[in-house]
């Protein structure tokens, strides 16, 4: 190579230029790194200083990877507190299946911001609680972890009860409000009152007992269907003159095989049951709830509050198929069925759209109770029992010509012919009396 040439000159000019800018990137991305890192450390200095810990910041935040320490909640953990802990799961998955899952195993590959909830709601029923906080007031427990992860938001955090007639004090300057109150009737009130002054509220509906997500969405109270709580929280605020214009999130599963928890005998012997509740007229037994279940209504609350605020509303939220027509069919074949049966005009039965939803539904899943319990062509309500008042627990799913028959040989209220099960025999009648039980059960939940 002629280093003297100018063509070679121009070359290891343009190649040193490159390995100068080179270096000069090189230094800058450096120095970059080192600003960041020590704003950071700075940071959590700061974030840190009003906060007592015994976090060593240095290890954080220097390059090296720290020396993994023994976990400070390593080792045996006292039952009892866990139990405490993981009360209302143990009131749903049972003791069998809480060994079950104490003793699983579960992999997590992407720990961002789905894989991190997934983490998160495999091993805690509660946002912000943890083992060191039980007793801790949850009000207390929210506030610190939302003061952690964002300094700059207020929050006033009250360890009290929203009554409707201090019902300004709590709301006043609320663009909106979340409700997520068990009791039913200061929920009602909470409404109402939302309602009446114009604050924008959206209601958490019943997630006790229930583990199947894909049932959860986002409509109108007035569009809710099957879900109880939402039923009677419907029907109450239907009374008081309140009819729609309330978002909420629901599911429309229908409760599973749990119960609310007795209390021990040695609870009774203490006073009145009422008194061992944090406030009146609250419930004091464990309701069983699967942990994974109330975080997905909280997070389906926070995105369409998220997106109202920001101006870009969620405008049309997807129902569920609506079978309305169906319904209002059914209740209208059943009223005149009932007038022929009691020989008597009827304007209106007992029970309402609602209602026959529920019995259809949820109760017979949408098929008959006469084997081999096929989804009828035709389905047909009609009273079960005619010695027995119409009622939700009363109420059967037939296929037409089934029903036909039924109607046929139980006879009329005046003339009546043959029971129920002398029809169709033993075993439909127990599918029968099983279903009520269902509805039994069903409405302890609202009451």
């Amino acid at each position: 190579m002629d280093f003297h040439s100018h063509k070679t000159q121009l070359i290891a000019t343009a190649v040193g230029a490159s390995v100068a800018t080179a270096g000069l990137i090189s230094a800058y991305s450096a120095y970059t790194r080192i600003e960041r890192r020590k704003n950071l450390t700075d940071e959590v200095h700061r974030s840190l200083s009003t906060h007592k810990t015994s976090l060593d910041v240095n290890s954080l935040v220097s390059t090296p990877v720290p020396t993994p320490q023994p976990d400070e909640f390593a080792g045996d953990y006292d039952e009892e507190l866990i139990k405490e802990q993981l009360a209302r799961n143990y009131a749903f998955f049972g003791e069998n299946g809480m060994g079950k899952i104490r003793r699983g195993t579960v992999v997590v590959v992407g720990c961002g911001g789905v894989g991190s909830w997934a983490a998160v709601m495999l091993v805690r029923s509660h946002a912000t609680a943890g083992l060191t906080d039980v007793g801790t007031p949850k009000v207390k427990c929210i506030e610190r972890t939302l003061k952690q992860i964002s300094r700059w938001v207020e929050v006033d955090a009250r360890i009290d009860i929203w009554r409707k007639e201090q019902g300004g004090d709590l709301l006043e300057g609320a663009d909106w409000v979340i409700d997520a109150i068990d009791n039913i009737t200061t929920k009602v009130d909470l409404l109402k009152y939302c309602h009446d002054h114009q604050i924008k509220v959206f209601s958490s509906m019943g997630a006790g007992a229930k583990c199947d997500p894909t049932r959860i969405q986002i409509s109108d109270i007035s569009s809710t269907i099957y879900d109880p709580l939402a039923r009677s929280v419907r029907r109450r605020l239907r009374l008081q003159g309140v009819s729609s214009g309330i978002p909420v999130v629901y599911s429309t599963e229908v409760p599973g095989d749990v119960k609310l928890l007795p209390l021990p005998e040695d609870e009774f012997q203490k006073g009145p049951v009422k008194e061992l509740g944090v406030f009146d007229d609250f419930r004091v037994r464990i309701l069983p709830v699967l942990g994974p279940l109330p975080s997905i209504f909280g997070l389906h609350v926070a995105t369409y509050i998220l997106c109202e605020l920001a101006g870009k509303p969620i405008l049309n939220p997807l129902p569920i198929k609506n079978r309305k027509k169906l319904y209002e069919r059914l209740l209208r074949d059943l009223l005149h069925r009932e007038s022929k049966l009691t020989g008597e005009t009827i304007n209106k039965l007992p029970i309402d759209e609602d209602d026959v939803a529920l019995i259809f539904e949820d109760i017979n899943r949408g098929r008959s109770v006469i084997p081999p319990h096929n989804v009828p062509s035709r389905p047909v309500l009609v009273r079960w029992d005619i010695a027995k008042p119409l009622t939700i627990d009363n109420c059967a799913v037939m296929e037409f010509a089934e029903a036909e028959k039924h109607s046929k040989e139980c006879g009329t209220l005046e003339e009546p012919l043959k029971r129920p099960e002398n029809i169709w025999g033993k075993d439909v009648l127990h599918v029968v009396d099983r279903r009520a039980e269902e509805l039994r059960r069903e409405r302890e939940w609202v009451m």
